[in-house]
C-alpha cells in the first residue's frame, strides 16, 4: 500500500487536541498526588508562548528548509515512494539523524543558543515538551536530513516522520509516570529516560539524547539509567531566572555574541565561543559538563565509576593532563 506524499498530514496540528487533553490529565494527576510533578503558572505560560512562537517561527521561516530539501531532491539516487515500509525505514534513519542533530545541539554552543530554550524551564511537565526555540533555522541543522533526501525519501515524507517523533516525544516531559515495562525502556524513549536528558545534576548531563529509540544512546555509549539516589533536578547549569519569552528565546544568543566580540582575542578563542561546546571559555574560568562530573567525582569519590561520572582513572588521567590509557 502507498500513500500520496501530498496527502501526508501534519500530524503535530493534528495532535494539539491531544496536547491540550493529556495536560489537563496530567494536572488532575498532579492535584491528587503533588509528589507526581508540579505546574508553575508564569512557567507553564511562558512555555506556551515559546511554543506558539515556534509554530509562527516555522511559519515564516519554515520554507527555508524545505527548499534546501526540495532542491536535493532532483540529485536522489533513487525514491522509496510512500509505502508502509519507506516510512517506517524513513522514521528509524531520521529518529537517527534526530540522535546526531540533539548530541550536536549539546556539544556546540551555536546549536546549544537555540536548543537551550527547551531546557530553560526549572519544571518538568507536559507543557515543557512545548518550550521549543524560535530561531532553530539560524542554525543550519536542517541539512541533517539531506542524505535522507539524496537516498531517496522525499521532503513531505520526512516532514511526516518527524512530526511522528516530536508528537512521540509530548508525552514522555512528564513526572507522573515512573519507570515503565523493562523491554520498552530497553528499546523506546520513556519519561524515565528523558527526565535524565532534561536534568542538571553532574552525572545527567550530556545524555540520552534519543528521540523515540533510546536504542542509539545504548548503542553509541551516552544512555545514563535515572537513579532514585539521585533524582532529577531540572533547568540548565546556570539558570535565567526569568519569564519573559524574548529574554528566554535569545538570551544564549546574545550571550554568545557578547563573548566572541570580547577585545584581545584571537580568531580562534572568537570561533571556539560560538561553536566549542557550552562552558568553554579561552582562559579556563568556566567549566563545561565533562569538568562538572570530575569536579562532582572529586568531592564525592565515591561516586567515581557510577552512571554517567567518570572512574578514578579517568579522573586521575584527566588532572594530569593524559588522555586516559596514554
Amino acid at each position: 500500500m502507498t500513500f500520496d506524499v501530498n496527502s501526508l498530514p501534519d500530524v503535530t496540528q493534528l495532535a494539539i487536541p491531544f496536547f491540550i487533553l493529556a495536560i489537563l490529565v496530567e494536572l488532575t494527576i498532579i492535584r491528587l498526588v503533588p509528589d507526581r510533578g508540579d505546574y508553575e503558572t508564569r512557567d507553564t505560560l511562558t512555555s506556551l508562548l515559546m511554543g506558539t512562537g515556534n509554530v509562527v517561527s516555522g511559519l515564516l521561516l519554515g520554507f527555508i528548509a524545505y527548499g534546501v530539501l526540495l532542491w536535493a531532491w532532483q540529485f536522489r539516487i533513487t525514491d522509496w515512494g510512500t509505502s508502509w515500509v519507506a516510512i517506517a525505514v524513513c522514521f528509524i534513519l531520521d529518529d537517527l539523524r534526530y540522535y546526531i542533530y540533539h548530541r550536536i545541539a549539546h556539544r556546540s554552543r551555536w546549536v546549544w543558543a537555540e536548543h537551550v530554550i527547551h531546557h530553560s524551564s526549572q519544571h518538568y511537565n507536559l507543557s515543557t515538551a512545548l518550550r521549543q526555540s524560535w530561531t532553530s533555522t539560524f542554525t543550519g541543522m536542517f541539512i541533517l536530513r539531506i542524505p535522507l533526501v539524496l537516498v531517496g525519501f522525499h521532503p513531505l515524507l520526512i516532514v511526516f516522520v518527524g512530526g511522528l517523533n516530536l508528537v512521540y516525544q509530548f508525552w514522555i516531559h512528564t513526572e507522573a509516570i515512573g519507570k515503565m515495562w523493562r523491554p520498552f525502556e530497553f528499546i523506546f524513549n520513556t519519561p524515565s529516560h528523558h527526565r535524565v536528558h532534561h536534568a542538571t545534576n553532574p552525572r545527567y548531563l550530556d545524555s540520552n539524547y534519543a528521540g523515540t529509540l533510546i536504542v542509539w544512546d545504548r548503542m553509541f555509549g551516552t544512555f545514563v539509567p535515572e537513579l532514585d539516589e539521585d533524582m532529577p533536578r531540572y533547568g540548565i547549569v546556570k539558570n535565567i531566572g526569568t519569564y519573559n519569552p524574548l529574554r528566554v528565546a535569545f538570551h544564549e544568543w546574545v550571550d554568545m555574541f557578547k563573548d566572541a566580540s570580547r577585545p584581545g582575542l584571537t580568531l580562534k578563542q572568537r570561533l571556539g565561543y560560538l561553536v566549542a561546546p557550552p562552558g568553554w571559555s579561552h582562559d579556563g574560568s568556566r567549566m563545561g559538563s565533562e569538568a562538572l562530573k570530575a569536579d562532582y567525582v572529586a568531592r564525592h569519590p565515591e561516586t567515581a565509576g557510577s552512571p554517567g561520572l567518570p572512574g578514578a582513572d579517568t579522573l586521575q588521567a584527566r588532572q594530569a593532563g593524559v588522555a586516559p590509557g596514554e
